[in-house]
């Protein structure tokens, strides 16, 4: 694209919610989240906008084009020039001939034309975001799912052409193929996309019936996913290949698959580790016993030592989670034991405690005790 009248006019960085230092990923997030909540198809009426949105970003996302389009704005904030009407604006000129102050804006605006010409061929389709929910022993294991997408893909009719069986494109008779034609305004001239073949360079006679000349139609199609063990919740998976149909036969972008993990009902994980909180009563914690526990291969049994306090972990190993990357190589179960205090006790049970109660001869605040003496 050519430096334009729409550089000087709509502030690209405002359009995107981007500041003029951002980096180019930030800009390709802001661009994907601004596409995905304003695309016609999922919300009609947001054309304009959506079209302001993605001529920001062919400008802002591509490094020579950005670097164009600052230089620009940045002589037209410095007064180089006001308007498009042939008047200089406030700059200070006396020290410069025009026809170096020509050559000047020229170059500028050159590099943008070959820009341009280079932009005509083919263009790389748009990237696409989906969401998926998996169980957690999906995201456990490994799982192939399948989307469904509704994008563009190349029209079935004409197979990307444009134009209608039988025909082809030809080459556009007020620009000679270039895609651009030169606006003079006064003293400075700019390149603008030919507004007869809109910037390809070929005009397409007979329009293809189905596509109306764009070359792609949008398609609900079904995509496989396959989902690596040990995805966690909030991974992202990217599927070259798999986004929009790109435009005269340019490739098609990429699709990002956001993973969404349900929790499970007594499992946590942390990496590969999975977690498990296990009640034990007094008299178990007290005097040691061995507790079975589910594992999601089965069951293991583990040893609780004597005088076990509440919140002590147990460690079953390779109990786990596969390790990414290590076919044998399992995470551990840990098992935090919480001893349970009933609520409401029989008599028998009361008794017993009772019991126990005149039975234990040293109170365990006795070190507090000790220090509130030494501090009176």
């Amino acid at each position: 694209m050519a430096p334009q009248r729409e550089w000087f006019e709509k502030d690209y960085y405002k359009i995107l919610g981007v500041s003029k230092t951002a980096t180019d990923k930030e800009i390709t997030r802001a661009y994907r989240k601004l596409a995905k909540q304003y695309h016609p198809d999922s919300h009609p009426g947001q054309e304009d906008k959506f079209k302001d949105i993605s001529a920001a970003y062919e400008v802002l996302g591509d490094s020579a084009k950005r670097k164009e389009y600052d230089e620009a704005r940045s002589m037209m904030s410095s007064g180089g020039f006001t308007g498009f009407g042939g008047q200089s604006g406030g700059g200070d000129f006396s020290g410069a001939r025009v026809e170096d102050l020509s050559d000047l804006i020229g170059g500028l605006f050159n590099r943008g034309a070959r820009s341009s010409t280079s932009k005509r061929g083919p263009v790389r389709g748009a990237d696409l975001e989906a969401e998926v929910h998996i169980s957690f022993e999906d995201a456990v294991r490994g799982v192939t799912t399948s989307l469904n997408i509704i994008s563009d893909v190349p029209c079935s009719t004409c197979h990307g052409t444009g134009s209608a069986p039988g025909s082809a494109p030809v080459v556009c008779a007020r620009c000679q193929g270039t895609g651009s034609v030169s606006d003079n305004q006064g003293f400075f001239s700019f390149s603008r996309p030919c507004p007869a073949c809109g910037g390809r360079g070929l005009r397409i006679e007979k329009v293809c019936p189905n596509c109306h000349g764009r070359g792609v139609e949008s398609k609900n199609r079904q995509v496989n996913v396959r989902i690596p063990y040990g995805v966690e919740d909030g991974s992202r998976i990217r599927l070259k290949g798999k986004g929009s149909a790109g435009a005269n036969g340019g490739p098609a972008g990429d699709l990002y698959v956001v993973i969404h993990v349900t929790p499970h009902k007594i499992f946590s994980r942390k990496g590969s580790d999975l977690a498990l909180t296990v009640p034990v009563t007094f008299a178990e914690a007290a005097l040691g016993t061995t507790i079975t526990v589910p594992t999601l291969d089965g069951q293991v049994s583990l040893k609780v030592p004597p005088g076990a306090k509440s919140g002590l972990t147990l460690r079953a190993k390779g109990k786990g989670v596969l390790k990414r990357g290590k076919s044998n190589d399992k995470g551990d179960l840990l098992v935090t034991l919480e001893i349970d205090v009933p609520k409401k006790l029989t008599e028998e049970q009361r008794k017993a405690i009772e019991a126990f109660a005149l039975a234990t001869k040293e109170s365990p605040r006795k070190y507090l005790e000790v220090e509130a003496s030494a501090r009176k």
